[in-house]
């Protein structure tokens, strides 16, 4: 394909791809995007290394200490892991799919759509510290509490971002599908929920962090095991090295998770060209 160049004082936009079938996705280079996070991580390492010479070992320890402290957490405490990962991916898939289709409702039925969206609008503006006192006394169970907590802050993400993808369906698009005379379950099949499907990704990748940082406060003020308990057990014991070596692996949770939703999109989205703008 051609690559067009803008005029004078405006970008450029390449959609030359190096495809050897019509419809195949370029090749995105995993490994040029690893390269920038590589040298930022060098670079924080290099920082607390600095840092640990000239401050106490309980303000600032020393990145062989932060490393020592993960392995033992790995070692004795990994099923907190894999219970904050669960709790986790449970309250995700929850709010995605309820999220979403929420959103199609918004974008479909214009009569309930002010009620919806207000709802919506007024669940964005409750501070997530009044959802989690809320849960503490609404519910016994900690598990309960956490689910409640985690979906309530996340629907409103993917019923905004799946609305206004809706709002983005191009009219000729619309126009083309309504001259076969569809019915509403095609009309979702075959042309809403395909355009979605990339705002459900970007939602999906927009918010893990925001999602991981929730489950970790929720759990720390409402829950005796996972993560977030573990973390408010290290500072009560004053193991500053533990909070760190607790953030270390929290970070590398979080890329793998951004990682694998970058994976599963890819492989959904093969068909789609991509342009890149320089």
């Amino acid at each position: 394909m051609e690559t067009t160049t803008a005029r004078s004082g405006q970008a450029a936009i390449r959609t030359d791809t190096p495809m050897k079938q019509v419809g195949a996705r370029p090749d995105l280079k995993p490994r040029s995007e690893m390269l920038p996070t590589l040298i930022v991580s060098a670079a924080i390492i290099a920082a607390i290394q600095v840092a640990s010479w000239f401050v106490p070992p309980f303000v600032v320890p020393s990145p062989a200490v932060i490393v020592q402290a993960a392995y033992e957490i790995l070692t004795a405490e990994a099923s907190h892991i894999g219970i904050t990962a669960l709790r986790l991916l449970a309250a995700v898939l929850f709010s995605m799919a309820t999220g979403v289709m929420i959103g199609i409702v918004m974008g479909t039925r214009p009569r309930v759509r002010p009620f919806l969206r207000a709802l919506v609008i007024i669940d964005t503006g409750i501070p997530a510290l009044s959802w989690m006192l809320l849960a503490i006394f609404w519910f016994r169970d900690p598990e309960m509490r956490i689910f409640f907590i985690l979906s309530v802050i996340l629907i409103p993400f993917y019923a905004l971002n799946v609305y206004d993808g809706i709002r983005a369906l191009p009219k000729e698009w619309v126009d083309m599908i309504e001259s076969f005379r569809p019915d509403r379950w095609q009309v979702l099949r075959y042309l809403i929920v395909p355009h979605i499907v990339p705002y459900i990704f970007l939602t999906t990748k927009s918010v893990i962090g925001y999602a991981v940082r929730m489950a970790i406060f929720a759990e720390l003020v409402a829950s005796a095991v996972g993560i977030g308990s573990r973390m408010s057990f290290a500072q009560s014991t004053f193991r500053i090295d533990q909070i760190f070596a607790w953030t270390l692996l929290l970070v590398v949770f979080n890329l793998a998770l951004q990682a694998g939703v970058t994976m599963l999109e890819r492989a959904m989205l093969k068909w789609r060209p991509e342009a890149t703008v320089r």
